[in-house]
């Protein structure tokens, strides 16, 4: 389930990132700020005073021009995307590595040269000469020698750990990720390391275990970072998959080919000793279900990333939509999957008239085109937080002009399906939950409406509804009265858990997970739920007025 971090989100998105590294300051050009104005002792104190005012400004000056790193150091106030502008391993020599821990979320080690896996030992090494390694000035830790014999130990020059998995604040999932060993060893070892597949390509090592079959968490701690990590290599990358699940690999078998042009590696289940020319170890996130466009190439976006979607999904889909044709042919039965409500009658049909002129002659031929009704998708939830007059819900959706499907998904139902259902949605209706991650399939410019069961308003809105606006969503946030939770019935009115939902999450996780998450359930005030579907069935109108071809 998604997990309620406020305070860690908000420090994140104010930019207190927890540090695990100094700022070396003669990184910043120390030379420049290092001004000293030499003083002859006859001088007047108010000639020096003066003097000395005047260098201490110029020193500022210069100071800041020629060291942007410090001067961002020292800039409060600034948020922590603009510090990351500059990749800290953008320049990592042949044979060593360089780990970024500066994130809150996420480790991200980069290996660089002559890499070599050892899945025995849960290790990967990079090979270089011990000059290249050592001249490199980065948090490392460097061995010596010790004794005579111990030769592993005296050629290792650095040694570094990582468990690639992108919630390293949560030290209860992170307890369960394979932990993997980096090492740069001195090259005169190479020979003792052989390689059974040798890639002229890089490889992406990040692990599919913790929070993997959460839909929610395998979009925003997997798929979503593998993107913004590997987009840039054009497929000319391998993935290496710690905890790897072959039901994973065929649940995103669409979407994988389009990141990597090579089969995926199972680290510990593959015993070869696989060789790669460069090594990303981790993978890199931005925030809540989005791609920030500050810190990508070529400033790509959440956007970007559902244009794959829809490139990966659109073989199947139409393969599914000719399946149906044939199988609606033969069998009129609604599918499990979803169930549909219309009002009665058929869709508006209006004749419009195509003109041609050539010289005097003025042709006119009718044609009869039909209206499509907005397309509103419910995503309907079994057990907690389910809506109990959902099917009274569909019937008004459908009387105020809407065509209604209720989806059902399950966590087996293959993802094109879902796709192919909310992709020709105009409007998403869902109770707060992982399936929300679903708006990642709308269409830019649609509707998502996210019901708010009490206590989850702030989770709702980080992880959800900020989001769909970045993909340019119409966002509307349905907040429940108390008088629309089940849990109404089942306290008193002045009750904390109804009257105080914020004093009831300070106590922690598992009361919110227990109270607010899988022990209520919603009734919808159908008169007040209205207004909010005839606003989106408004916005919808009004968007086919400017583009007529989408409502065809």
């Amino acid at each position: 389930m998604v997990q309620h971090h406020r305070h860690l989100h908000q420090s994140i998105r104010k930019g207190d990132h927890v540090t695990t590294e100094q700022a070396d300051p003669a990184a910043g050009g120390g030379s420049s700020c290092a001004f000293v104005r030499k003083t002859r002792p006859k001088l007047f104190c108010l000639f020096l005073l003066s003097l000395f005012s005047c260098a201490f400004i110029l020193a500022l000056h210069l100071f800041c021009s020629s060291s942007p790193s410090l001067l961002k150091l020292y800039s409060f106030g600034l948020s922590s995307e603009i510090e990351v502008t500059v990749p800290r391993c953008s320049s990592t020599p042949s044979g060593s590595i360089c780990c970024d821990r500066s994130k809150p979320r996420t480790d991200v080690c980069l290996m660089e040269g002559d890499v070599r896996t050892d899945p025995a030992t849960f290790s990967i090494s990079v090979y270089g000469s011990r000059a290249s390694s050592t001249s490199h000035n980065m948090s490392s830790v460097l061995v010596t020698p010790t004794e005579p014999g111990q030769q592993e130990e005296q050629e290792l020059l650095q040694l570094e750990k990582i468990k690639p998995y992108t919630r390293k604040w949560e030290t209860s999932v992170m307890d369960t990720i394979d932990q993997l060993e980096l090492t740069s060893k001195n090259c005169k070892l190479k020979a003792d390391h052989h390689c059974d597949i040798w890639h002229n390509v890089p490889a992406i090592f990040f692990s599919t275990g913790g929070y993997t079959g959460n839909v929610y968490h395998e979009f925003n701690d997997g798929i979503l970072p593998l993107y913004i990590t590997s987009q840039h290599f054009n497929r000319k990358v391998v993935f290496v998959i710690l905890e790897y699940h072959e039901w994973w690999i065929t649940k995103y078998a669409d979407i994988l080919p389009l990141l990597s042009d090579y089969p995926p590696i199972d680290f510990s289940g593959d015993r070869r000793k696989h060789c790669f020319p460069r090594a990303i170890v981790g993978l890199s996130i931005h925030d809540e279900l989005t791609v920030d466009p500050s810190l990508m190439m070529g400033n790509k976006s959440i956007i970007d990333f559902r244009n794959l979607l829809d490139k990966a999904y659109r073989p199947r889909i139409s393969s599914l939509s000719s399946t149906g044709v044939k199988s609606n042919a033969q069998d009129a039965s609604p599918s499990p999957l979803m169930l549909r409500y219309s009002s009665q009658g058929t869709d508006q049909q209006l004749k419009s008239t195509q003109v041609s002129v050539g010289g005097d002659i003025v042709e006119q031929t009718n044609r009869v085109v039909t209206i499509k009704k907005p397309k509103l998708v419910i995503l309907s939830r079994n057990g907690s937080r389910a809506i109990i007059n959902e099917g009274s819900m569909a019937k008004m959706a459908a009387k105020c002009g809407f065509e209604v499907q209720v989806l059902r998904p399950n966590p087996t139902t293959e993802l094109a399906k879902v796709y192919k259902a909310l992709n020709s949605s105009d409007v998403m209706v869902g109770v707060h939950g992982a399936a929300m991650t679903h708006f990642l399939f709308m269409r830019p410019g649609c509707v998502f409406i996210q019901v708010i069961p009490l206590g989850t308003e702030w989770a709702a809105e980080a992880y959800y509804g900020e989001p769909a606006k970045k993909l340019g969503l119409k966002y509307i946030g349905y907040k429940i009265l108390v008088k629309e939770s089940s849990l109404y019935s089942q306290y008193e009115a002045n009750d904390p858990i109804l009257k105080d939902p914020d004093s009831v999450n300070e106590k922690g996780w598992q009361l919110t997970k227990k109270i607010y998450l899988d022990g209520q359930n919603v009734i919808l005030n159908l008169q007040r739920f209205e207004g909010h579907l005839m606003s989106a069935y408004d916005h919808i109108k009004s968007s086919r007025s400017r583009h007529p071809m989408l409502s065809q």
